[in-house]
Parts: C-alpha cells; sequence; structure tokens
C-alpha cells in the first residue's frame, strides 16, 4: 500500500534532481517513468472493465486522463490512504465529474479501498455512483458533476489553506468543454486576485465534449493565452507523458504568487482506437466483445513500450 509523498511515515521516492520543463529544478529516472505509465495503463484497464460491468458510464474522458491522474496520485501528491482526511494530505477535486471512474481506479490502486469494490460501479448500494460523492467513497474531496463547481470549491480550498498557513497543495482537473461555463472564469479571476499559488488546476484539452467536439459548441482556443490573461502562470503540455506532466507540476509548485494551469493536450479515449476521437464513448460502455478488443490493445501497446518500440 502507497502512502502519499510527504505524507506520515512516507517511504516514497522522491524526485531525483536534474534540470526539467521550464525552469524545474527536478527530472524523473527512467524507472519512475516507466512506473507512472504502467500506472496509466492499469487505471485504463479499470476503467474499461468496470464501465462494461456496470454497461454505463463515462469511459472516453476516463481514458484520456490516465496520466494526468496517475502522475498525480501516484508522484506528487502527499496523501495517507489510511487516514483519508489527514489534515496536511494534499487535495485533489475532479472538477469534470463524469470521470469518476478513473478516479476510483486511482483511489482504488493507492489503498483507500479495496480493488474488489471497483466492480460495484453505479451498482444499487455501492459508494462508487455515477459522480463522486464526498460522504461515501473515501478520498473523494468533493461531491462533483455539475460542471464548473468543483473548480469553484478548489479556489476556496486553496484560500482556506493560505489563511490557515497549512502547507498543503489543491490540484483540480477540468475539461476543454467545461471552460464554457462562466463560473469557470469567476473563480480563475478569484484565485489570481488572491495569489493562490497553493492551487493547480490541470486542463484535459481532449477537444470533445457530450455528444460533439468542442469547437462545435464554443471554440475555447486559444487556451493558453486565456488562462495567461487571467493572471494564471501556464504550461502547455503533452497530457499523455507522464515526465511532461510531473516536471510541470513541479514547477507549480515552485511558482510563487500566482496560481499556474497545466494545459494538458490528450485524446479521449486514448488507447483504444474505436473510442479515440469518438464522441460516441463519451457516456457509452464497450460491449463485452469491445471490452475483449480494448483490453488487447492497451496490452499490445504496453508489451511494445517495454519493449522499447
Amino acid at each position: 500500500m502507497r502512502i502519499g509523498r510527504g505524507a506520515p511515515n512516507d517511504q516514497s521516492m522522491e524526485n531525483a534532481g536534474g534540470p526539467g520543463i521550464d525552469g524545474a529544478v527536478k527530472s524523473l529516472p527512467e524507472a519512475l517513468v516507466r512506473q507512472l505509465e504502467e500506472h496509466a495503463y492499469r487505471l485504463r484497464r479499470d476503467v474499461l472493465e468496470m464501465v462494461t460491468a456496470a454497461r454505463s458510464g463515462h469511459p472516453g474522458g476516463s481514458l484520456s486522463s490516465a496520466e494526468i491522474v496517475a502522475t498525480l496520485f501516484f508522484h506528487t501528491m502527499r496523501f495517507n490512504p489510511r487516514e483519508p482526511k489527514w489534515p496536511g494530505r494534499d487535495r485533489f477535486i475532479l472538477s469534470k465529474g463524469h470521470a469518476a471512474p478513473v478516479l476510483y481506479a486511482a483511489l482504488a490502486r493507492t489503498g483507500h479501498f479495496p480493488v474488489e469494490e471497483l466492480a460495484r460501479l453505479r451498482k444499487s448500494g455501492s459508494h462508487l455512483q455515477g459522480h463522486p460523492d464526498q460522504t461515501r467513497t473515501p478520498g473523494v474531496e468533493v461531491s462533483t458533476g455539475s460542471l464548473g463547481q468543483g473548480f469553484s470549491v478548489a479556489q476556496g480550498a486553496a484560500l482556506a489553506g493560505k489563511l490557515d498557513g497549512a502547507g498543503y497543495r489543491v490540484y483540480v482537473l477540468i475539461g476543454d468543454g467545461e471552460m464554457n461555463e462562466g463560473q469557470i472564469w469567476e473563480a480563475a479571476l478569484f484565485a489570481a486576485h488572491h495569489k493562490l499559488d497553493n492551487l493547480t488546476g490541470l486542463v484535459d484539452v481532449n477537444g470533445l465534449q457530450n455528444d460533439t467536439f468542442v469547437a462545435d459548441t464554443l471554440i475555447t482556443e486559444p487556451i493558453v493565452d486565456k488562462w495567461r490573461a487571467f493572471g494564471w502562470h501556464v504550461l502547455d503540455v503533452d497530457g499523455h507523458d507522464v515526465r511532461a506532466l510531473a516536471e510541470a507540476l513541479d514547477v507549480a509548485t515552485e511558482t510563487k504568487g500566482r496560481p499556474t494551469m497545466i494545459v494538458c493536450r490528450t485524446v479521449k479515449g486514448k488507447g483504444v482506437s474505436f473510442m479515440e476521437n469518438n464522441p460516441e464513448f463519451h457516456g457509452k460502455a464497450p460491449t463485452p466483445e469491445q471490452l475483449a478488443q480494448a483490453l488487447g490493445e492497451l496490452e499490445l501497446a504496453r508489451s511494445r513500450r517495454q519493449a522499447g518500440g
């Protein structure tokens, strides 16, 4: 069982020294990169298996976020699964709450509850419902699902930490379609005004929302320029590159006087050929036959990665 980096009695690996992205003072050892890639692979398998078992759920945006969530939970964040409400823990808020399957997978794989419970996704009486519930699921900080609200709550959590002189950091994941919400931009102004440098946002830019494409609903680009105009420090990375993500998160930790937004360029449905860039799988579960194909594709990609191909 892993205890998050910096938690009580933590024995996990710290970052090694060296140059990194955009002025980072730390760089990931190759062995840790491989470990994070393996964690992302496992999260994808879990997502596909639990959504198929439930015959409902949101696979596309969960798959696009796998490396983001893996890097946060298995490298960057401090937490203690034996004490989910440890006051010194870093807070992770999934504002794009429909991607709950990938969050549940990460919580299970870090010891917050048994992995076997993932098979109960969306079942009657299960604590793993379609959107995160802070009153029932260990490790869930905020009940989310109504887009934009989780991002606003994150500002409050970060401000509370500042006022209390606490050392925790707040991480919040939003979607690019979620940026259609006016509440996002009100919160963005708030965070910059209050110089919430203990807050790191990540936006999953996969280009799709619901059953269509983001650009067909409201054009959100240029995303980087927008966040900079709102007073944020902005990093633009490949959201499927765990090294780039980890180094960007390190830079965010060291940035003072303003919040950081990490713009993560991703592919919705990443890793499964018939799901990639396919709006159909925003909220549709695969069939058992499709699951077999998807798991086969993930395993093939994993084997090639391990072989260095």
